[in-house]
């Protein structure tokens, strides 16, 4: 094998390892700050530059959605909403947020 090579797989482990302490120190957290639930949220959907597909349909979102309105005071509600469809990028935000809001019975501001 070639220096390069080696180089490569070491920088490889060393991420792969860095990644699963990461992972280890996020489920270590009971309390989920609105940075977490905005990329958690974000990372749920599926979409394309126009919209976010999977709103309705997945029980993940839901759960995220009632644990959302569990750990964080509802003037962040709609914040965190936002910022996860802004996320995304897509172009149809306010048909999402509106899904959103309906799916988790949260009132718009």
């Amino acid at each position: 094998m070639k220096s390069t090579d080696l180089a490569r797989k070491d920088r490889d482990l060393k991420k792969a390892r860095k990644k699963q302490d990461v992972l280890e120190r996020k489920m270590g957290k009971k309390d989920r700050t609105v940075g977490d639930f905005i990329n958690d949220l974000a990372d749920l959907f599926f979409h394309d530059t126009e919209k976010i597909y999977n709103i309705d349909s997945s029980e993940e979102i839901l759960e995220l959605l009632e644990d959302l309105k569990e750990d964080q005071p509802g003037k962040q509600w709609n914040n965190i909403l936002r910022k996860a469809i802004k996320k995304t990028q897509v172009k149809q935000k306010d048909a999402a947020l509106k899904e959103l809001q309906e799916m988790g019975d949260i009132l718009p501001d």
